[in-house]
């Protein structure tokens, strides 16, 4: 017998019993389905049975840890379903792209025809397995063992991807017959993947999944074609390269190939930035530019970079922050838990703006503000303006999108930019990298140099940046005049370097610790890139330093 400790209360279980059959006495202590279990603080999968007294705390499919575990078990059910109903022979294989919003987009190359007739078959199918509850088992093979079984089930992807793992052991997870590998926990059994809905979209199909927030809710699908094709493009960029997988990226560093690749992959971005600034030049009569996007999307070099690509034209753009119009402190509006909220509307001073902007579109000299991040006021220090024939302002903020910032101002005046780092690489085929996870990186390694915070503290607070943006940035995106995608196919393996001793400063106990563990897990896949080849306009080094431009 085993001493478990749960909910404060202890109670004895056969030993060999899984965290699954306890879960389930539990389940109604906790608000939805119990997805993982914290064994003595450490994340641990259902399948697991309890061998010794420990404390048990469970994991919901509402908790980031349990809904990233329902995402991975339904992208191999997904995969199980689609080998089922095509002959394996049809199948040179399946990619999982990109994500945009709650939906998975799919590429399946071969001889399969994605139609209709499919896409039913494949959920009816998927629903069948649900039903059935096919237990998923995993099993850790010796590196060399794993390394012949992908060979045998024809996945390339994983054999190059582990060739430079340092771990003697693979994790492969079964699902009936179908095995592969996954990056992260998964559930145990088909059984708990009860909503989702597969459909169509372009060229592959989207699985769709419940937001962790609503765990039984399948939201209508709203394209996202902007994005969609901002994603396809850096896709197809990091076909053209040769560049997939981490697994081709490592290659590339191996090979003595990378800083080509760098100078490369600089240069296409170089190609978009000269492309929208080529279309603010040809809309004519375009005199603000605004710029929005997420938190690290490398706004600020951004606007630097587009601003020379304007000159090149014959324009002379100004620079405009538009956190220089947020209001006097002791106005800021507070959230919920009573701190100043920084990231909604009504944080700016939008009348003040509108008629400093109007007042410039009509010719006149306005004297533009300042804010004074240390008293919390706005100062004026003689920053006067007064926009000639050429002059257009590059305006950088928040809330650029959203047409309540600029109302006053009209349409064709504006050009609306929407930026963010949209990671296309991938793990491997079946394993995708969430863009969140790049832009953290990004902050974290900025924050640490810039503002003296802490990676605990970065962590600590991301959850509210992702709040913020999710409510002010994203609704609007698709509103964009252009899209640009900031990431850059090798900056991974340049952000290791710099991530990887802030994220081992974090303690064990600390909360922040096992999101701090699985990053490190993850940049494991990477092999580091010497920084001193990046160039010093490249976006990188407004994370990094060494910028030719203040950032």
């Amino acid at each position: 017998m085993v001493t478990l400790t749960i909910c404060g209360e202890e109670k004895k279980y056969k030993k060999g019993t899984t965290y699954e059959e306890i879960a389930r006495e539990y389940e109604k202590v906790y608000d939805g389905t119990i997805a993982l279990v914290m064994v003595n603080g450490k994340i641990t999968e259902l399948m697991k049975k309890a061998e010794k007294d420990c404390e048990l705390k469970f994991i919901t499919l509402q908790d980031s840890a349990g809904h990233k575990a329902y995402v991975r078990t339904a992208i191999m059910l997904l995969l199980k379903a689609l080998y089922d109903v095509e002959k394996r022979e049809n199948i040179d294989r399946v990619k999982v792209e990109f994500a945009i919003g709650q939906g998975y987009y799919c590429r399946v190359n071969g001889k399969v025809k994605v139609d209709q007739t499919l896409i039913e078959r494949l959920n009816v199918r998927m629903e069948q397995l649900v039903l059935q509850n096919i237990p998923i088992t995993k099993h850790t093979y010796p590196l060399e063992e794993g390394l012949a079984l992908f060979d045998s089930l024809g996945m390339e992807d994983k054999k190059k991807l582990f060739r430079y793992r340092r771990s003697s052991f693979v994790n492969v997870y079964q699902m009936d017959d179908f095995q592969d590998y996954y990056y992260g926990y998964m559930l145990p059994s088909t059984g708990y993947i009860k909503y989702f809905k597969v459909i169509s979209y372009e060229n592959g199909l989207m699985l769709l999944l419940p937001d962790r927030h609503e765990p039984k809710k399948i939201d209508y699908f709203v394209p996202r074609e902007k994005l969609f094709h901002a994603l396809e493009q850096s896709t197809v960029w990091g076909e053209m390269m040769g560049i997939d997988t981490v697994g081709d990226l490592n290659d590339e560093i191996c090979g003595g190939r990378i800083a080509e690749l760098i100078l490369v992959q600089e240069a296409l971005q170089e190609r978009r930035i000269a492309e929208i600034a080529q279309d603010i030049v040809n809309r004519k009569g375009v005199k603000f530019v605004m710029i929005a996007g997420p938190s690290s999307s490398g706004k600020t070099t951004f606007s630097h970079r587009l601003s020379v690509q304007l000159r090149s034209y014959g324009m002379n753009p100004h620079p405009i922050g538009v956190d220089d119009y947020f209001v006097d402190r002791e106005l800021t509006p507070r959230d919920k838990n009573g701190n100043y909220n920084f990231e909604c509307l009504e944080a700016i001073d939008v009348a003040g703006f509108n008629e400093d902007m109007g007042n410039l579109l009509a010719g006149k000299t306005v004297e533009l503000p300042s804010f004074n991040f240390k008293t919390g006021k706005r100062e004026y220090k003689g920053n006067f303006k007064t926009l000639g024939k050429d002059d257009i302002l590059v305006i950088e903020g928040i809330h650029g999108l959203n047409d309540k910032m600029s109302l006053s101002l009209p349409s064709e005046s504006k050009y609306k930019i929407y930026i963010s780092a949209l990671t296309s690489l991938n793990i491997d085929e079946h394993n995708r990298i969430p863009t969140t996870d790049g832009r953290l990186l990004r902050r974290m390694v900025r924050d640490a140099r810039n503002r003296g915070t802490s990676a605990k503290q970065t962590i600590a607070m991301w959850q509210s940046v992702r709040r913020g943006e999710e409510e002010n940035i994203f609704p609007f995106q698709e509103s964009a005049d252009a899209t640009f995608n900031s990431v850059l196919i090798y900056e991974l393996a340049v952000l290791k370097t710099y991530a990887e001793p802030l994220l081992f400063s974090i303690q064990k106990g600390e909360p922040e610790y096992y999101e701090a563990k699985r990053l490190l897990k993850f940049l494991e896949y990477f092999l580091g890139i010497n920084s001193e080849m990046l160039p010093k306009n490249s976006i990188v080094r407004e994370f990094i330093g060494g910028s030719v431009y203040h950032v």
